[in-house]
């Protein structure tokens, strides 16, 4: 298929799938689920709980992924579970926890409207968080500054007023002699360092080497721009540090997010209307999926699942011990498989077929199963691996719960439409799942579920069905529901009572690891990847869509090294890692930068971008080095129809 025709559109699942002989054939609801649940008791009772891991889905509703963990606790007996919050901002939580104790990004988004100055690192929301963009749109015509730094001259950046091209994988020596010049101009905040926060001498030392000359020469961003960008932010009042994707996707991923921290510490911008650290979600869900405890070391409302005490309310609600040790990331999981200490995977929602790095092997890996069970409302490329497909209504118009986005909201959702006959809820489905294992599991209603959730977590309380509704979303955290807690988070670092403050913010002593995957002269080119406007994520719910805006998989190129090549705009190359190799047409764009080239991963069907890319995970995090992959380009012989075309 050419790569400018739009893929074959997924059709709804509306009836389940089982496979026999190889091959997958359409089954009743009873037959499917008694095999999905037998799968599931023969794993436990040959090879324990911990053989068992379920991802859960971060396009579904708190309600949802509450009751996915709730299932793999419960009723399997196991922490091994997560979702694709570990592709992208899993390292924003671990870095922003560790500093403050709450994985949340700490600001509203009628805050950045109202900051003086905002720096998005490494992310393009223009383009992947349009909606997040047009509060910072107000902000600039408002008169506040933007400092975009990435690699590429994004969209975004052509809103800046300064643009910092980076070289990718150099954000920890940028971010260290930004805040090395900070220091030595006099200019952090003296105050707020020495009351709430600890390590600055080891700071001092560790960014005491990366002077402006010395950032230059490794991130190729010029010296008078670091230094344009350290005195505006810390002489900004408000200020609003905002990351994404090119932050989070490397090797040394919290390293980053505690880097961007430090700078917010030393100046005292976190704990104050206007100022904040904020990670920029991708899926409507990613932030509450982690919230609810879909993750293997934290049960809802990111409470300690090592604490015995944190363990006892929840252990007492459900009847059930609670394992006191972390379960196994995504990544783990993976991993695992490889040893066939995992044997058991119960997928909802999620296509890592198509988001994981290095396809060839997470295919080989799922394939390895004893037992894959895949609930989606379309036949992924995951789907098509599983032993039992569960169709479900798991899309945000067919269901009743609730939603947290990037600014910690959380938002009433109401069934506006019917699912196709045939497809079920994914809670109804895990409840009838549960009750074949053993547990006499009930249907509640998505309110019912939500109470639950409150009875659990301090930090949603306050957030009845009926607040949420009258108030439009609360964000958290909501203690009660007499109250509203102030939109920001982190404002106890500003009191001058010791008691009040509580446990200072530590500076993060984090040292520069550049990426994993090197350039020499076999693989000269550095691949990066994103996303674009006009799709979404792996394709699945946006392709075989006609749009204007659709041109399909490309590589974005320099003019100058689409010259060296000896290629034009359209023509299509071979790209090659030291993985795996792929066909895709040339885009000549002045946004990049020599040597620098990129992609997406919305058409895995026409061009597998994740064939090219290393699964070096951040050991903290567990997510992926997706920014920076090395490439060779090599020109392909045109076809004599693209020869008569050009002529």
């Amino acid at each position: 298929m050419r790569s400018d025709e739009p893929s074959a559109p997924l059709t709804r699942l509306t009836r389940p799938l089982v496979r026999d002989g190889g091959e997958l054939r359409p089954a009743s609801w009873e037959e499917a689920l008694d095999r999905a649940a037998a799968g599931f008791r023969r794993g436990v009772a040959e090879h324990g709980p911990n053989s068992f891991g379920m991802l859960s889905c971060a396009r579904a509703t708190n309600e949802m992924n509450f009751m996915a963990q709730k299932f793999t606790r419960v009723v399997v007996g196991t922490n091994n579970v997560d979702s694709c919050n570990r592709t992208c901002h899993a390292p924003s939580v671990a870095g922003l926890a560790a500093a403050f104790g709450s994985g949340g990004g700490t600001s509203s988004y009628t805050e950045i409207e109202d900051t003086d100055l905002i720096v998005i690192w490494g992310g393009n929301p223009r383009f992947a968080h349009p909606i997040f963009f047009q509060h910072v749109l107000k902000a600039v015509r408002r008169g506040a500054r933007l400092f975009v730094v990435d690699p590429r001259r994004t969209p975004t950046a052509e809103w800046a007023d300064r643009w910092l091209g980076l070289n990718v994988g150099t954000d920890i020596p940028l971010a260290h002699a930004i805040g090395r010049e900070i220091l030595h101009a006099g200019l952090a905040n003296d105050t707020f360092v020495q009351r709430a926060t600890t390590g600055l001498e080891e700071y001092r030392a560790l960014v005491e080497p990366w002077t402006l000359a010395a950032a230059e020469a490794e991130t190729g961003v010029p010296a008078e721009a670091i230094r344009e960008l350290a005195h505006a932010y810390a002489r900004a009042e408000r200020a609003q540090m905002c990351w994404t994707l090119g932050i989070t996707e490397h090797h040394n991923a919290t390293d980053n997010v505690r880097s961007l921290i430090n700078l917010s510490l030393l100046t005292g911008h976190v704990g104050r209307y206007g100022s904040g650290l904020n990670p920029l979600r991708g899926q409507n869900n990613v932030q509450g999926g982690g919230d609810m405890g879909a993750i293997p070391d934290r049960l809802v409302g990111f409470q300690d699942i090592l604490d015995a005490r944190v363990r006892a309310p929840f252990e007492a609600a459900w009847g059930r011990e609670i394992q006191p040790v972390k379960g196994l990331n995504l990544t783990q999981m993976f991993e695992a498989m490889d040893e066939r200490e995992l044997r058991t995977l119960y997928v909802i929602g999620e296509n890592p077929v198509q988001s994981e790095p290095e396809t060839h092997k997470t295919t080989r890996r799922l394939r390895g199963l004893d037992h894959l069970v895949v609930q989606d409302i379309f036949l992924t490329r995951t789907a098509e691996l599983a032993d039992v497909v569960l169709p479900a209504s798991a899309s945000w118009c067919e269901s009743d719960g609730t939603f947290t986005n990037s600014e910690r909201r959380v938002q009433l959702v109401r069934r506006a439409l019917d699912p196709p006959e045939g497809a079920r809820d994914d809670i109804e489905i895990m409840c009838d799942l549960a009750t074949r294992l053993g547990h006499d599991w009930t249907r509640p209603s998505a309110e019912e579920i939500w109470d639950e959730v409150r009875s659990l977590s301090p930090m949603h309380r306050g957030m009845s069905y009926a607040r949420l509704a009258e108030l439009h979303g609360i964000q958290w955290p909501c203690y009660s529901e007499d109250t509203v807690e102030p939109s920001y988070l982190h404002a106890r670092l500003w009191s001058e009572d010791p008691a009040e403050r509580g446990e200072p913010a530590p500076f993060g002593i984090v040292g520069h690891s550049p990426p994993v995957d090197l350039l020499d002269e076999d693989f000269p080119f550095r691949l990066t990847t994103g996303r674009r406007l006009d799709d979404y994520n792996t394709g699945v719910q946006t392709s075989g869509f006609s749009s204007p805006l659709r041109r399909g998989e490309l590589l974005d190129l320099s003019p100058e090294d689409a010259a060296k090549l000896g290629v034009a705009d359209g023509e299509t190359v071979r790209v090659t890692s030291r993985r795996g190799s792929v066909l895709v047409p040339v885009s000549v764009t002045e946004a990049m930068r020599p040597g620098l080239v990129f992609m997406t991963f919305h058409f895995p069907d026409q061009v597998d971008t994740q064939l090219l890319t290393i699964d070096a995970t951040d050991p903290i995090a567990g997510t992926a080095e997706y920014k920076a992959a090395a490439v060779r380009i090599e020109r392909v012989e045109r076809s004599a129809r693209q020869t008569a075309a050009a002529g």
